[in-house]
């Protein structure tokens, strides 16, 4: 009888299965919808899907291998060859990409490319043979629809046969956790032959040039149409950073008919073109590119680098399938004068406003990871989600760094692996006999300091990963770390900034006159700090002790401008932008504004970057009579550390975290181990791990944050935000771990409740019939062949079936309903390597006695 039950619980499982496996083809499609929408950081693997959607349809999807781009301004390519081999139409297009990664994206349709490579350098070409571009994206775009009955015809004997994608990765900042992109796009394709095919006409200008702080610069570009008519659908305007707006129009008799106007600062989609425009044999297509080169040094060129410009009009039309042409080109100004006449809407930039960035990101649940830098009131909106995590700063008391044998700490910074980089002075110290009443070094017999005064070290475990700067600095002060890798630092006693590479072996850029104190553009007066923008390259030095001014220099070290003055003690109150020892620098690229720790004010100075001009000013009673150093985490938070109170002062030595749209203190923290004397810099990462140098107590701490899960969870529910932030995507994605545990407990609980009621009733019956004719000996091998059956089923037993496995076997299904759910914290900084290194490879070498003054 137990084979029996056996023989029938089998089949019914396997029922069961192919029940759950069986999908439709319209499921089939929006569950590989739903795939590719989440799939922005994963990748597909090298089995490409084509997923058929119906007789004649299928999707196509192209993404990139697995990339990790290693230098900013990197164009990488790769192939996709068309997986049948009759003509076929592209009909609609779905993007996979983010700004936060790529700049812009092309697909070229061709016959050949140039490499046969998974992926290449886009220098190398992208086809061997004439390639047609078939879609541009940049900017979180939307996706691009066509109209009914048109398409983009590939394949065949005319068509290409194969794919080409171009991903122009701009700012490599986003790798540096140096995960793998997967970016692209999702071809819709059909074998229905359209009766319009649709093609791509491309305005460009090759030859504009924008001299720096010119305020108004054209590009213009016309040519005249001599083809077959077309009728024009949808448009796409492309520039960098300069651009303020561009437009295009179809010139017939005189006459200017716009086809489409946009700022190329908002998403960079396809947008439809209004007002349907069909242009015919010997009308005229023209564009204008309007740049300003205010805040530039140096003239700007076409050319692939984001520093570089692009003026770029896209044009999709379509015309009658008989007289398609798939690709045209317009690079010239066949007709300067006519300029002359142009709309002056063409000339009048457009305002990035609030309500047209809602339009464009704000309804599209595949593009909410907006462009930061120009979109301001979506990193407001990502701040405030961050903020309403309740989580608590405390010192990480496991972190063996505070044993390093230090030098007075003067500067940290986070390089871009996430590495803690610490400045420090060695056996030179700053003391009342370092400076004359000039502000002249007076210990320069004592030559430089001949230890490693740059440390790079593991933020997990402090373990020196490797050291430099010997024999090069007097007394160090500022450290921060450009997008690159480079170090820039700051000398009080040299009155010099330095930017060192990656290597720190030598001075790449150095400013100011060595030993040699002043107030004008080629001197400091013991400069304090250094801020680079990772978009401009703009270099910002806080000057500092003797000087009271931010001064700002172009990326190759020319005096741009300044601003700021000394306080005036007898007024009581600083006005803003008065300083008294500007001491340390915030650049904040989220809202394009540098911010300062007035030290001896005893506040935080907002400036706005392109212009330096005042924006506001953050102090509170608890900061005290000095503030030390601030620094900002992408999001909205801001970190700072005080000093000492003043005699009859009651206000602690301590660490805050603020938010930096308000100014609102969040959080404070103090160290758990030793005191705070002088803390002297601070740096944060995005984690929220915080590090504190002091400069008298020559140690590092480091502290991390405590969150309550439950508040996560509630104010998630709550807000259901969607943010670029790693520690928010880890809450999220256990939050859909948890919702997949219910959904997967009621779905199992569903399918099994019926065979086990029948199999109970099964036994039951037979248990009845063998003790009503075997007796208690029947009791006993009932008891034993049932439970082993029902062992089974619990997944116990050598040969069992277990629910788990026979599940995870079939495609598609997870295992998260099974698995027991993590309740570990979101400590990210944890150190999983419990082995004990010696105190000497963890730290400096120690400080050699100082030389004698003779």
């Amino acid at each position: 009888m137990a084979g029996l039950i056996n023989n029938l619980l089998i089949p019914f499982l396997v029922f069961q299965n192919i029940c759950l496996g069986f999908r439709s083809p319209l499921s089939l499609f929006k569950r590989y919808k739903d795939t590719t929408r989440s799939l922005s950081s994963e990748c597909l693997g090298s089995d490409r899907p084509v997923i058929s959607l119906g007789l004649s349809d299928f999707a196509l999807d192209i993404r990139m291998p697995g990339v990790t781009p290693k230098q900013s301004d990197t164009y990488l390519c790769m192939s996709v060859p068309l997986p049948v081999d009759d003509e076929a139409y592209v009909v609609d297009f779905k993007p996979h990409a983010s700004m936060d990664t790529v700049h812009h994206m092309l697909l070229f349709g061709c016959n050949e490319p140039s490499s046969t490579e998974n992926y290449w350098d886009c220098d190398e070409g992208t086809c061997k043979d004439k390639s047609n571009i078939l879609y541009a994206w940049a900017r979180n775009a939307p996706p691009t629809r066509l109209p009914k009955g048109v398409g983009f015809r590939v394949g065949g004997e005319t068509g290409g046969r194969f794919f080409v994608l171009q991903v122009h990765y701009g700012d490599i900042s986003a790798f540096r956790d140096k995960h793998k992109d997967c970016s692209g796009v999702t071809l819709h394709l059909t074998q229905q032959k359209q009766p319009l095919i649709a093609g791509m006409y491309l305005m460009m200008s090759v030859n504009t040039v924008i001299p720096p702080g010119e305020k108004v610069v054209d590009a213009d570009i016309a040519c005249h149409y001599k083809r077959f008519p077309m009728h024009l659908f949808a448009y796409r305007v492309h520039t960098h950073r300069l651009g303020k707006v561009v437009s295009g129009y179809r010139v017939r008799n005189g006459q200017w008919t716009l086809i489409g106007r946009q700022s190329p600062q908002l998403p960079q989609a396809f947008y439809p073109v209004e007002h349907p425009v069909d242009v015919s044999y010997d009308d005229i297509l023209a564009a204008r590119c309007v740049f300003s080169g205010e805040g530039r040094t140096t003239e700007t060129h076409i050319g692939g680098t984001a520093n570089d410009e692009m003026c770029n009009f896209y044009i999709m039309y379509y015309m009658e399938a008989k007289h398609a042409v798939s690709y045209m080109t317009c690079t010239q100004n066949a007709n300067p004068e006519m300029f002359r006449n142009i709309p002056q809407e063409a000339n009048i930039p457009i305002p990035v406003k609030s309500d047209m960035l809602r339009m464009t990101h704000g309804h599209h649940e595949e593009t909410k990871d907006t462009d930061k830098s120009s979109l301001l009131q979506q990193a407001k909106k990502e701040e405030e989600e961050i903020l309403d995590q309740d989580f608590h700063i405390e010192e990480a008391v496991e972190w063996p760094g505070l044993d390093l044998k230090l030098g007075q700490v003067s500067g940290l910074a986070l390089d871009p692996e996430n590495n803690l980089v610490i400045f420090h002075r060695g056996d030179h110290v700053w003391d009342e006999n370092s400076f004359d009443s000039k502000f002249v070094y007076q210990q320069r017999g004592l030559g430089p300091i001949e230890q490693s005064t740059i440390l790079v070290l593991n933020p997990s475990n402090a373990k020196l990963l490797r050291s430099m700067g010997k024999s090069l600095f007097y007394l160090p002060h500022g450290l921060s770390i450009d997008k690159n890798g480079n170090y820039w630092v700051t000398d009080v006693a040299l009155h010099q900034v330095f930017k060192l590479g990656a290597d720190g072996k030598e001075a790449l850029l150095v400013l100011g006159v060595a030993l040699q104190p002043g107030s004008d553009k080629n001197h400091f007066c013991q400069p304090t700090d250094v801020a680079v923008d990772p978009i401009t390259g703009s270099i910002y030095v806080s000057d500092g002790y003797c000087n009271s001014r931010i001064i700002q220099f172009s990326p190759n070290g020319l005096y741009m401008m300044q601003w700021g003055e000394g306080t005036e003690t007898s007024l009581g109150r600083a006005r803003p932008g008065q300083f008294h020892i500007p001491h340390s620098l915030a650049l904040i690229p989220d809202f394009s504004q540098l911010c300062v720790a007035d030290r001896e004010n005893g506040r935080i100075q907002c400036f706005r970057l392109e212009t330096g001009e005042f924006i506001r000013e953050i102090k509170h009673k608890s900061f005290g009579r000095q503030l030390f150093a601030v620094s900002y985490v992408p999001g909205g938070l801001l970190f700072a550390v005080n000093g000492m109170p003043y005699p009859g002062g009651a206000e602690p030595v301590q660490g805050f975290v603020m938010n930096f749209s308000t100014g609102e203190i969040i959080d404070t923290f103090i160290p758990l181990r030793k005191s705070f004397e002088m803390p002297h810099d601070v740096v944060a990462s995005e984690d929220k791990t915080v590090f504190v140098g002091d400069v008298h107590a020559r140690v590092v701490w480091k502290f991390t944050s405590t969150e309550k899960p439950e508040t996560i969870v509630e104010a998630r529910l709550k807000n259901n935000p969607e943010s670029t932030d790693p520690l928010k995507k880890q809450e999220k994605q256990h939050l859909v771990r948890q919702a997949s545990t219910g959904v997967s407990f009621v779905l199992i609980t569903t399918l099994l409740i019926i065979p086990v009621v029948v199999l109970l009733a099964i036994l039951v019956f037979i248990r009845w019939r063998k003790t009503t004719v075997y007796g208690a000996d029947g009791d006993h091998k009932l008891d034993s062949s049932s439970g082993r059956i029902l062992g089974r089923l619990r997944g116990k037993g050598g040969g069992g079936l277990n629910l788990g496995n026979f599940f995870a076997s079939h495609k598609g299904y997870s295992r998260k309903g099974f698995d027991r759910l993590s309740t570990e914290g979101s400590d990210q900084e944890k150190d999983e390597d419990d082995g004990t290194d010696s105190e000497e490879e963890c730290s400096a070498p120690p400080p050699p006695p100082a030389p004698s003054s003779s």
